[in-house]
């Protein structure tokens, strides 16, 4: 077992293999002194022998994180609450489970609510943890828990939801758990704690996860670990909210970062497509201390991981806290430029930006545009079936571009564009390596 503490230095074995990618990264992060919620994370030794896997193995640990967080899981007047996320050694995006506001029950409702102040967040995040719980522990179908919300919500957004109409709905998620499940939802906190840390270990071991891991070459010996860590609550009201980002563009490696976020969500939201999130001028229009913080962050995380990272964040009462990061997908030409600019800034040396853009060329960065055929004037479609007042019947002529994630009205033709500039700072990175190496 491992803790892990803003401040703390990093452990003199750990490791991505020891630790999982995600509770390593979280870490190094934690050590730089960088907002991260302290947490104890369960090694990935302990996946192959997950049956053998006890509470008393990790009480202690569980004990450290109530004393630094000073509350207690299960605590009737200071309850901690946990989330509890898989981290494999290498990345496995969308194939493991996460388990969020571990240690609500209805012993423990009213002290959150007497600690937090907030009854809607005490039962937005009850409702959420008896779907989430009974979808990844249970394995009840969503479909069920969904049910109840339509039903509740009619036309409403969940954001505009008030306290009395989620405890209505966390009342039916239990009667829906009960019936489907066949046992009532637990209301002892160690108890969830328990069977959240085997369900998440247990994912490791799920269909979608085997035929991930076989598909992309990856290790069945290498195991998850489980990070049980301290909530943070975007779903707080005010300034709180949750997002992903990029340090920097991914598409065209420019330097600013790209941010999805969701004002009063949790990160599942933000995930999972069900809601429209805003950008990062949204963000730093609404919350410019928020995002002036945001650009302070990824600054720090570009120059210690030495490459752009996709980090995952939450926002609580206008304080940042960084959930992740990890070294970002990106297209080739934001490839090519990300490493000449970090060469150029002094992160990395010209050996390491001249790995990372071996074998980009002419034809890897040429970038392909959609453009108007014949003089036709190309109005983009905002995901809706009417074009300025115009309606499209089926049939009608549209162009996607996949690029840009846009529809437009109309015939198209594609235009090529080669990024002269990158090639150019190529080819002199190229040379620069070559005359250093005697070529």
């Amino acid at each position: 077992m491992q803790t892990i503490e803003r401040d703390a230095p990093l452990p003199a074995h750990g490791s991505a293999r020891v630790l999982g990618a995600k509770a390593w990264n979280l870490a190094r992060m934690a050590a730089l002194g960088l907002p991260v919620p302290p947490a104890f994370v369960i090694g990935t030794g302990w996946c192959a022998q997950s049956n053998g896997i006890r509470s008393h193995h990790w009480l202690p640990a569980l004990e450290t994180l109530e004393r630094s967080c000073r509350l207690r899981l299960g605590d009737p007047r200071h309850p901690l609450l946990v989330s509890v996320r898989s981290g494999a050694p290498v990345s496995m995006p969308g194939m493991m489970e996460t388990l969020l506001n571990v240690g609500l029950t209805e012993e423990t409702l009213p002290g959150f609510v007497r600690i937090t102040g907030h009854p809607r967040l005490a039962w937005d995040a009850y409702r959420r943890l008896i779907a989430g719980y009974g979808e990844t522990v249970a394995e009840i179908d969503a479909a069920h828990f969904e049910e109840d919300l339509e039903v509740l919500r009619g036309a409403l957004d969940e954001r505009e939801l008030d306290f009395a109409t989620l405890r209505e709905l966390s009342r039916r998620h239990l009667a829906t758990y009960q019936r489907e499940a066949g046992e009532a939802f637990p209301q002892n906190a160690h108890e969830q704690l328990r069977q959240a840390i085997a369900a998440v270990m247990a994912s490791w071991q799920r269909e979608k996860a085997v035929t991930y891991r076989r598909l992309h070459g990856i290790d069945d010996d290498l195991g998850t670990a489980v990070i049980v860590q301290r909530m943070v609550f975007g779903n707080a009201g005010g300034v709180s909210g949750a997002g992903v980002g990029f340090t920097r563009d991914p598409s065209s490696g420019e330097r600013r970062p790209w941010v999805d976020f969701l004002f009063n969500a949790q990160g599942e939201d933000v995930v999972s497509g069900r809601r429209s999130a805003l950008g990062h001028d949204e963000l730093a229009s609404v919350a410019p201390a928020v995002w002036q913080a945001l650009l302070e962050l990824v600054g720090l995380l570009e120059r210690n991981f030495g490459d752009m990272q996709d980090f995952e964040f939450t926002v609580q009462h206008g304080q940042l806290y960084l959930l992740q990061t990890r070294n970002g997908k990106r297209t080739p030409l934001a490839a090519a430029r990300i490493a000449l600019d970090l060469m150029d800034e002094g992160v990395i040396d010209a050996g390491t930006a001249a790995r990372r853009t071996h074998g980009l060329d002419a034809a890897a960065l040429t970038q392909r545009h959609v453009a108007a055929s014949d003089g036709t004037s190309i109005d983009p479609v905002a995901r809706t079936l009417t074009l300025a007042g115009r309606l499209l019947h089926e049939g009608a002529l549209i162009t996607l571009d996949g690029n840009e994630g846009t529809i437009y009205l109309g015939a198209t033709k594609i235009v090529e564009s080669v990024p002269q500039e990158i090639l150019t700072r190529l080819e002199g990175l190229r040379c620069g390596q070559s005359m250093a190496s005697g070529g």
